[in-house]
């Protein structure tokens, strides 16, 4: 198949793209490069014959048109979008613009060549989860984003979701928790606690760092990401989720005991606007429809990924 992998320079679109090229897919990745990409995650690639790197901007309608004109894809995985929540506090018209008009470029192409899209996406979109609940959110939960980040891939995976029932485009949706695996970005929590701590320094925890998150490994969400491409059903959103539930505190503590590193190192700081507490949702329908259920084991795949961060990470 030829795939068409947007963000593909990213943390979890590197990981997709060589487990796709590991199945003799050709794969053409367009990335804008900005400051979350890095195409050293994809130095293995760059020489496969069925790999093709374009560098640019999903927002750009006449080069989107020329990658679709000149490769051809006959399916679209989109991974591109600015992901991380503080920025998007801080500029949420960036946000807005890749997350949302970005993936309505894609889907504007996509449907003046009926190519199926993918689209990734996120369990914040639901917003809180209580404590009480312990089954999580399905996918037919009403939507309540608390961040603009949250907001901006809530109105992606509508418009999406528009495009198959206004033109009956293939369209699919997955929805992932918190992902963790090598070659992840340092402003997220776990190679941001692993650099911090390797250095010495306070680790800044928001809050009191009670908030509740599940995880799963970049290599499991690929796995079922490659699943929905498969024998997903068009117009379907799908959760992604084992049942690994930490707080970020307890989390943190245990790569400083791996570590060796002292709690000491925990600083709390003042919550940021509009966090929530708890994210949950039910992965039921993916495996009831697709036979698909996490694999792996949480706690050596975490300290695989810290013993990758302790060799990697520069000062």
């Amino acid at each position: 198949m030829k795939l068409l992998v947007t963000g593909g320079a990213g943390f979890i679109g590197s990981h997709f793209i060589r487990r796709m090229l590991s199945r003799e897919h050709l794969v053409c990745c367009v990335d804008s490069l900005t400051y979350a990409s890095d195409l050293q995650r994809l130095s293995d690639c760059m020489e496969h014959p069925n790999f093709l790197f374009v560098q640019e901007d999903i927002c750009d309608c006449a080069a989107m048109k020329e990658v679709f004109d000149r490769f051809g894809p006959e399916a679209v995985v989109n991974f591109a979008a600015e992901s991380h929540v503080d920025r998007s506090i801080a500029n949420p018209l960036l946000f807005i613009r890749t997350n949302v008009e970005g993936v309505g470029v894609l889907l504007e192409q996509c449907r003046r060549r009926e190519v199926p899209f993918h689209q990734i996406s996120t369990d914040e979109v639901y917003g809180p989860v209580s404590c009480e609940e312990e089954q999580g959110c399905r996918e037919d939960a009403p939507l309540a984003p608390s961040s603009p980040y949250a907001a901006s891939k809530a109105s992606a995976d509508l418009l999406a979701l528009s495009y198959f029932r206004t033109y009956g485009l293939p369209v699919t949706v997955t929805r992932c928790c918190n992902n963790f695996g090598e070659g992840q970005h340092r402003e997220k929590l776990i190679p941001m606690t692993i650099d911090a701590a390797l250095r010495g320094k306070e680790i800044p925890v928001y809050g009191d760092g009670l908030q509740r998150r599940c995880w799963i490994s970049v290599r499991e969400h690929c796995r079922a990401v490659e699943a929905v491409l498969e024998r997903g059903k068009p117009g379907e959103i799908y959760n992604i989720a084992p049942q690994t539930e930490l707080e970020n505190l307890a989390l943190i503590r245990r790569i400083l005991d791996q570590l060796g590193c002292g709690h000491h190192l925990v600083r709390f700081v003042q919550d940021r606007p509009g966090h929530d507490r708890r994210y949950r949702m039910c992965a039921e329908k993916i495996t009831r429809q697709l036979g698909f259920c996490t694999q792996g084991d949480f706690e050596g795949d975490l300290s695989r990924c810290i013993e990758w961060y302790v060799r990697h990470l520069k000062p």
